[in-house]
């Protein structure tokens, strides 16, 4: 495992949209350990491969319940809706308020190319809607419902 470079918000690459991944192999799981390094490293709960320069459709989510990883994750559904602060490792000590489902449901693939689907709730939901964003090239603050603002708290900017 290694930690890898988060790539910040003026990079090109977070802008683009990524490639599905058709082969499970070792690279992919060194990607995906190294991307969980990553986010434990920088506090984060959440880090999608563009975040480390990777064009894949790869994800990994902590929210304090164990590690997720999920390999061309899609939002199958989605429930209510919640208003609330949210950040990302890509933008270090900014936040802002962001509307996200309170409930998601999504498919994906294992590390080993098996199918899966989870259901999360509130914060865990909210970590699915954004990390996929980021395979999008979309950022949470397009999606801004406020202002931006500095925080002080590791646990409020790093969704």
């Amino acid at each position: 495992m290694a930690l890898r470079q988060i790539r910040l918000r003026e990079d090109e690459i977070l802008r683009k949209k990524c490639k599905e991944v058709k082969v499970f192999d070792d690279k992919l799981k060194s990607l995906l350990d190294d991307m969980a390094e990553t986010m434990y490293h920088h506090n984060g709960c959440g880090l999608a491969a563009p975040q480390v320069g990777i064009l894949k459709r790869a994800i990994v989510i902590d929210i304090g319940e164990g590690l997720v990883e999920l390999v061309n994750p899609v939002v199958l559904k989605t429930k209510g809706r919640v208003k609330d602060n949210e950040g990302c490792l890509s933008v270090p000590g900014l936040a802002g308020p962001v509307i996200r489902p309170r409930w998601a449901k999504v498919a994906g693939y294992t590390r080993d190319g098996e199918k899966t689907i989870i259901e999360g709730e509130d914060l865990m939901a909210r970590c699915f809607c954004h990390e996929v964003d980021h395979l999008e090239g979309v950022l949470y603050t397009d999606k801004l419902e406020g202002e931006l603002f500095e925080v002080e708290d590791e646990e409020e900017k790093k969704v």
